[in-house]
């Protein structure tokens, strides 16, 4: 039995096949309508979602499986007190695959390594998202081609964003990646990712100004200001609109530049961009669902 708790769970090699896989069921998903049949799939979401805990659902129902399970933690036994541990347990009495979000780095961790069935970590606080850099790994390989020798900017929430913290654990695994890391002072990237580039000896800068750095990029990760990881709202208010992507700052890119965001979007990316080519967030979305139902099969055996 096999768990996904980081996006480093998989081998390169691995991702190959899960992401051939994927590509896959884009083409031709009548061949895995029913792949599932008679599975179910819980999802266990102790904080709000709309993307990745409905990108889950709609996953397993296009594989023919089912799907139970809660959306936030006051609808759960959580309420009452119940640990991870517990829950988990009785989950697998209930269902053959779980995906778990919880607002605490490590629960998902503990829940698999009391589970008796698959656990898939569906976002742990700041700390990971794998399923997200499986999708942001899906999308640039189909869009941009490869998933090697490109530049990357990710801008924004670099300190709490779990998404961007997976997205460059994955990346320095290929050859020929350049980090530019964009972001006011107070939400810069944190010391222990760039200590480990330093070591790998993996090319970034870091820089306040999105502008200065716009005609270097292959890649523009936007991400937003998260107001759930603040402490305080005068904090969250000052750096919310630190960053706006618009079109004037879009003249400065490359016409071939992605702008990717793994969503919810509030106002760091202007509207008037949506209808720019180059804006790759909405495909990325309908990429999660293919990238999940595939790791559905793989973790079943059923691939």
């Amino acid at each position: 039995m096999r768990h996904l708790m980081n996006p480093l769970d998989f081998s390169v090699e691995e991702l190959d096949k899960l992401f051939a896989l994927a590509d896959d069921i884009k083409k031709d998903p009548a061949k895995y309508a029913h792949k599932c049949d008679g599975k179910i799939l819980a999802t266990c979401f102790y904080e709000p979602s709309t993307r990745t805990r409905l990108s889950f659902e709609s996953a397993m129902t296009r594989l023919g499986g089912r799907v139970i399970g809660f959306s936030d933690a006051a609808s759960s036994s959580a309420s009452k007190g119940e640990s991870v541990s517990d829950t988990i347990r009785i989950i697998s009495c209930y269902a053959d695959i779980c995906a778990m979000r919880h607002p605490k780095e490590g629960a998902p961790m503990v829940a698999a390594e009391k589970s008796l069935i698959p656990v898939i970590n569906a976002g742990d606080g700041g700390h990971q998202h794998p399923t997200q850099t499986l999708t942001d790994l899906q999308t640039i390989r189909s869009l941009h081609g490869d998933l090697n020798n490109f530049t990357i900017g990710l801008c924004g929430d670099l300190k709490f964003g779990r998404t961007v913290h997976s997205l460059i654990n994955a990346l320095v695994r290929y050859e020929g990646i350049k980090f530019i890391f964009i972001s006011p002072e107070e939400l810069k990237i944190p010391d222990y990712v760039t200590d480990m580039l330093r070591e790998k000896g993996i090319p970034f800068q870091e820089v306040i100004r999105l502008e200065d750095v716009m005609p270097e990029l292959d890649l523009l990760y936007m991400t937003r200001v998260q107001k759930e990881r603040f402490f305080n709202e005068e904090d969250y208010v000052r750096l919310k609109d630190f960053y706006v992507l618009t079109p004037e700052k879009m003249e400065l890119a490359k016409p071939d530049m992605l702008v990717l965001h793994p969503l919810p979007r509030v106002n760091e990316i202007s509207v008037e961009i949506d209808d720019d080519p180059r804006a790759a967030y909405f495909k990325q979305a309908q990429f999660g669902v293919y990238v999940r139902m595939a790791l559905i099969l793989t973790l079943l055996g059923l691939a």
